[in-house]
């Protein structure tokens, strides 16, 4: 979606919302067991919407709320 939008930036953002370290989310865990809720997870669509994955809707992550599916999502690569 975005070039921008790199497998490295998507897993620090991720890790800076849930305050954790990026090397701590594991590719297939589910985000939400570690503490991601519906705030946070429409401050990470806004924030890369905004650096180029305009078309992103919240459904697109929070069906998945997985790493590895949201790379695939974002990037079109997987974890």
């Amino acid at each position: 979606m975005s070039e921008g939008l790199t497998p490295d930036r998507i897993r620090a953002d991720v890790a800076e919302l849930l305050g954790c370290d990026p090397s701590d989310l594991a590719p297939g865990e589910n985000l939400r067991d570690l503490g991601l809720d519906s705030v946070r997870l429409m401050t990470l669509v806004e924030r890369w919407r905004a650096d180029g994955a305009g078309e992103l809707e919240l459904p697109d992550l929070a069906e998945r709320p997985e790493l590895d599916h949201w790379l695939a999502v974002l990037t079109g690569r997987t974890a």
